[in-house]
């Protein structure tokens, strides 16, 4: 008999839907799995003649074929268990009059029959809407994160007995509904820190601030304990929150990584991803025999900070340059090419010289100009152009960390980056950008024009610190920010002014 059970395959942070056809003819026992399928899928076979048997089911002793159709899509995981499963089955005509073509059905079958969690479940549910499926048959541990995709039904299955009985019409599956209105309001109260715990640094704060309101990339120049990374972590509590399209995007990369909590239903806030030093270009920008999502994945709509910079390998920094410009990762295997999303704020932090004490008036500084030229080329000028901010850190003067008086809170940078934002999405609703740091240069002619003494201001700046054209369209990118902020329609010569000091090693240079 022949039977047709509904599943999918992820591809990247996308899934397709796949139909396994499961055909069991008379003769000596086989199992064989085709249509691309990789070892894991392979290996199902076992699992699921234990898991039939031991949840009460016969495991057919003849030859049984399943095939996964498109066979020109490769097909990794353990999320086809429980789709080969029912359609055995179903084949045997255990489960007939069964809406098998309703439903699309993914999860790891355990030996005992438990449906296991698995990886990549909501893009899976909205692919299921979208080809039009009535509902999806997901683990009881993912149903959570499949329920966020409104329109279609997720039915959440502890065990592969529950599926049986529910295609038979023996017992009913609730569906996952999820709160969405509950989930971002928590997650308001679930921020970790605050800028008014920072003392001093005020200069800095302000830059960070700018730096959020238009998507800058930013580089900490400063002495070790000077609060270089107090500030980078405090970064999310100022960052407008998560739009729920982003909050999905970002949600289907760590549904696909497997980086989801169980039962979680969405990722609210911003991420936060702070990567080690050793960190290779592999964990950075993603890869592996079926490419994973790297770091910069993994801080899509957030925040990715390197600290120490200098210390992370050379060849490593250098393939940050193409997801900083693009937003996407894309990469290349032998067999299969996976393009991810890497739409992220980059935030680095670095000592002025090897032993971090240069230009501080409190410890003598012992490197030498060679030894501070040699750390600092350890960044690529191409890289460094695509910082748009470079911000000085002084170490903390005595009378701040004394201070009892409370810094500026999160809340209210956060309501003026929030603004500016709100300004931009306005100026952009038509292009298919967010913010003015990823504005391209036809952009940057016709929102950042200037009058006659910015014009003048900008000339004397490259001239006297040579800015290559990639720098002088950040300082522009960075004067409409500041005039966001400001609230002012045009770009005013104290914006670029403003903006040309956020360019520290350009004038250190």
């Amino acid at each position: 008999m022949l039977a047709k059970v509904c599943s999918g395959a992820v591809i990247g942070i996308e899934a397709v839907p796949v139909e396994v056809e499961v055909d069991i003819r008379t003769g000596l026992p086989f199992f064989s799995t085709v249509g691309l399928a990789e070892t894991s899928v392979k290996e199902s076979k076992e699992r699921v003649k234990a898991a039939l048997i031991n949840s009460g089911y016969m495991a057919p002793n003849d030859r049984i074929t399943v095939n996964l159709a498109p066979a020109d899509i490769k097909k990794e995981g353990t999320g086809f268990d429980l789709p080969i499963a029912i359609g055995i089955l179903a084949a045997m005509e255990l489960i007939v009059d069964a809406p098998l073509n309703r439903y699309l059905v993914f999860g790891e079958l355990s030996l005992d029959g438990r449906i296991k969690p698995v990886h990549g479940t909501l893009p899976l549910a909205i692919a299921a809407r979208k080809a039009g499926f009535e509902g999806v048959i997901v683990p009881a541990d993912n149903a959570a994160e499949a329920g966020v995709v409104a329109g279609i039904k997720v039915l959440g299955a502890a065990h592969l007995a529950d599926v049986v009985n529910f295609l038979l019409g023996e017992v009913e599956i609730p569906p996952t509904r999820v709160d969405l209105d509950a989930l971002f309001a928590s997650a308001r109260h679930a921020l970790s820190g605050d800028f008014s715990e920072v003392h001093g640094q005020e200069y800095v704060k302000r830059a960070l601030e700018v730096a959020c309101a238009g998507g800058h990339n930013v580089l900490m120049l400063g002495p070790p304990g000077s609060g270089k990374t107090m500030l980078a972590k405090r970064l999310p509590t100022i960052l407008p929150p998560l739009s729920f399209e982003e909050a999905l995007d970002t949600t289907a990369v760590y549904s696909v990584a497997g980086l989801l909590k169980k039962g979680q239903a969405l990722l609210t806030q911003r991420p936060f991803r702070a990567p080690h030093h050793t960190v290779s270009d592999a964990g950075l920008i993603g890869g592996g025999r079926i490419p994973r999502p790297g770091e910069v994945s993994l801080a899509h709509n957030g925040v990715l900070f390197l600290d120490e910079l200098p210390e992370f390998k050379k060849q490593v920094l250098e393939v940050l340059r193409q997801p900083m410009e693009d937003g996407v990762v894309t990469i290349s295997r032998a067999a299969i090419s996976m393009t991810y999303p890497a739409d992220f704020m980059l935030v680095a932090a670095m000592n002025p010289c090897p032993c971090g004490h240069l230009g501080d008036t409190r410890h003598e500084c012992r490197c030498g100009e060679r030894l501070v030229r040699q750390y600092r080329s350890r960044i690529s000028g191409p890289l460094l152009d695509r910082l748009d901010i470079h911000v000085e850190v002084p170490a903390v003067a005595y009378k701040d960390l004394a201070s009892t008086a409370r810094a500026e809170p999160s809340s209210a940078l956060r309501q003026r980056v929030a603004k500016a934002r709100g300004i931009q999405q306005e100026r952009f609703a038509r292009l298919n950008i967010h913010t003015n740091a990823a504005m391209q240069n036809r952009h940057v002619k016709k929102f950042c024009e200037v009058d006659n003494s910015s014009t003048r201001l900008l000339e004397a700046a490259v001239d006297k610190l040579g800015l290559s054209a990639r720098a002088y369209n950040r300082v522009l990118k960075i004067a409409r920010t500041i005039a966001d902020l400001a609230g002012e329609a045009n770009i005013r010569a104290s914006h670029i002014s403003e903006a040309i000091q956020y360019r520290t090693l350009d004038r250190a240079a």
